[in-house]
């Protein structure tokens, strides 16, 4: 096994095991204010040490990590819900009217960057968790469809998929049951790439005040709320700066890993 794969794996799961162990326990109350403890550099008490108001920053890296995570599940969850099986029709109609309509959104969603199209929809509909889960599932849509488009035509002229509609299934009943799971690992390693652009694009719009509203933390936010108290309190940016970084670092190692571990080209030139 690659240690980057492993690395990958170990980063990953500390903070999402941090951030599920928030959901029972936290050192302390992540929203409780305590100005008489506030800016205190890293202690026993406070191995983060604690904000401007007072609160627990190893507690709010946790619970901030919770809605990282949480988002950028539920928004890949979406892309691969919904562009996966557009990408699959896509294919099987090549070169009609479905298959030109999915690939002319495509393209227009590729047009514009991803946090700006996030910042958009966000701005219309208003901040919130929901709504960032909604703007970065939507730009998730058109990666997956794309993805699975490609490498489902290569598959269509396989000998298992050219049997397949000789034996008399359709068109449809072929992508479900021959394509898709070819896909599989293409997908599962795609999700891992988009796992981590969707935890970086998260903490984007907190930074901006469009993901999670306050009281609940958020690792963006946390940001944003530092940057003016960096040379009294360089910890409140340090940490969960950290967070990001390591989160993102591990699923992206995390998924190049699992893309050598699960394709059986790369295993064959090794």
């Amino acid at each position: 096994m690659k240690p980057g794969l492993i690395l990958g794996a170990v980063l990953s799961g500390v903070f999402i095991g941090l951030s599920a162990l928030s959901l029972v326990w936290t050192p302390h109350d992540a929203e409780a204010i305590a100005i008489a403890a506030r800016m205190q550099a890293p202690s026993l008490a406070h191995p983060f040490g604690t904000d401007h108001l007072g609160r627990d920053i190893l507690s709010m890296v946790m619970v901030g990590g919770r809605v990282s995570i949480a988002v950028a599940v539920v928004a890949v969850g979406i892309g691969v819900g919904l562009g996966a099986p557009l990408g699959l029709a896509a294919a099987a109609t090549r070169g009609g009217l479905l298959d030109e309509a999915v690939m002319r959104t495509n393209d227009l969603v590729f047009a514009f960057p991803a946090l700006v199209i996030a910042i958009l929809i966000t701005a219309l509909l208003g901040p919130g968790a929901l709504n960032a889960i909604l703007a970065i599932g939507i730009f998730n849509i058109p990666v997956f469809a794309r993805l699975t488009r490609g490498a489902a035509l290569g598959l269509w002229t396989r000998e298992f998929a050219l049997a397949a509609a000789v034996a008399g299934k359709g068109r449809a009943r072929i992508s479900v049951e021959h394509i898709l799971p070819n896909l599989a690992n293409l997908l599962i390693v795609q999700a891992t790439i988009q796992f981590s652009l969707g935890v970086l694009a998260e903490a984007g719009l907190s930074y901006v005040g469009l993901g999670a509203q306050p009281p609940t933390p958020s690792w963006g936010r946390m940001l944003a709320d530092s940057q003016t108290m960096i040379a009294l309190a360089p910890h409140m940016a340090l940490f969960p700066g950290f967070a990001v970084v390591l989160t993102v670092l591990g699923l992206n190692l995390l998924g190049d890993g699992l893309r050598d571990a699960l394709d059986p080209r790369l295993r064959r030139a090794r």
